[in-house]
């Protein structure tokens, strides 16, 4: 249910991961991905940076492992099928799978470590996260990113994801929304009601929140104003981000439709 919001994956997709993951087992890497039946090279490349190997899962199946690759040297798997003329994947582990970092970033990551003088073994290490602290206090990351031939923006994202823990889920920090109490479901609402709740999923055309009743609500974009806005998120491309808490008022009540509207009266810091 999860995986088939991911994107590139849809629910047919979805279904083929867990499929493959109950008949062969955990996946240890991010290439088996494209082993996947209905997984082709597009389809991987959105999805790829979003699904990553657990490292509980790589403990568990890394001691099994290493005795048979001791003893005979590393194949690439490949698999023959409908949709497949021949597939063929490392059967190694990358501890870069456990990172936000997309596969095509990987050579960036690389060079990015040679850099620094650090291992792709001491992600989310102390050590690690000083020597990058270190080169960004003596260069700026621009200036990094010119001479690794790459963008600020590609260069950011290897950097969080070579110093936070392996396994690291933003989430995690989100804490949880304060729901007026009595409030449970779409029956107790009010137009005028005024409530707090937690951005969920933002779009174009406006930003979904959590208000505590089993749905829901729409900001549209129009309720989306400057003047409601700190300063630092008024030249954001989307002004509201998940895990934001934010004070709503409720504008109007579709029980039928399960249908929510609410006006944005500020953000909450």
């Amino acid at each position: 249910m999860l995986m088939r919001h991911v994107a590139g994956l849809n629910a047919g997709r979805a279904r083929s991961i867990a499929e493959w993951r109950e008949q062969k087992g955990p996946f240890i890497n991010r290439e088996q991905l494209k082993l996947v039946k209905g997984m082709g090279p597009k389809s991987y490349q959105q999805c790829a940076g979003f699904i990553r190997i657990n490292p509980q899962t790589l403990q568990s199946v890394k001691s099994s492992l290493e005795p048979a690759a001791a003893a005979a040297p590393e194949k690439s798997a490949a698999k023959k099928g409908k949709g497949k003329t021949g597939v063929s994947v490392p059967t190694s582990f990358n501890p870069l799978d456990q990172t936000c970092i997309h596969p095509e970033s990987y050579h960036v990551a690389h060079r990015f470590l040679s850099f620094v003088g650090g291992h792709v073994d001491q992600i989310g290490s102390a050590g690690l996260r000083n020597c990058v602290e270190s080169k960004v206090k003596t260069s700026c990351v621009e200036e990094l990113a010119r001479t690794l031939d790459t963008t600020p923006e590609t260069l950011k994202l290897i950097m969080d994801g070579l110093t936070q823990p392996p396994g690291f889920d933003i989430r995690q920090n989100f804490g949880q929304a304060d729901f007026k109490r009595g409030i449970v479901s779409m029956s107790d609402l009010q137009v005028g009601a005024v409530l707090t709740g937690r951005v969920e999923n933002t779009a174009l055309f406006g930003a979904f929140v959590d208000i505590g009743v089993g749905r829901s609500g729409l900001i549209h974009k129009s309720n989306i104003t400057l003047d409601k806005l700190p300063v630092s998120q008024r030249r954001r491309s989307l002004a509201l981000g998940p895990g934001e808490r934010v004070e709503v008022r409720v504008l109007s009540v579709d029980s039928q439709r399960g249908r929510i509207g609410l006006d944005l009266i500020r953000v909450l810091q």
